[in-house]
């Protein structure tokens, strides 16, 4: 999968592993850090686990259109979908068999 970031800093942040260690901690660190493999080595979104512990999920309320997989409690490394136009289903909802690009944009706690 091609990823993206919506910020250098982020993009720093998710490739370094001192600095993900020095902003997150070591084990939220190491987590970020199997999750961007993971996100890497996917040919789709729909090859990332919707169950724990990746848990890959579209987000609701003033998040939607965003998709999380988690990180440490509370934490969460939020994206969007970067296709253009965005792969759909027939019904409407998003297409995750068709979504091969993201952009990341955050590593938040979205509770």
């Amino acid at each position: 999968m091609d990823i993206y970031f919506r910020t250098k800093r982020l993009q720093k942040l998710c490739s370094t592993s001192r600095e993900a260690q020095r902003h997150l901690g070591a084990k939220r660190a190491r987590r970020l850090q199997q999750r961007m493999m993971e996100l890497k080595a996917a040919i789709s979104l729909d090859d990332i686990s919707r169950l724990p512990p990746a848990r890959c999920h579209e987000l609701t309320g003033n998040r939607k259109g965003q998709l999380s997989v988690d990180l440490e409690y509370p934490y969460r490394l939020l994206f969007i979908p970067a296709n253009n136009p965005l792969p759909e289903t027939k019904n409407g909802g998003l297409d995750w068999s068709g979504v091969t690009e993201i952009e990341i944009i955050g590593v938040v706690d979205t509770h």
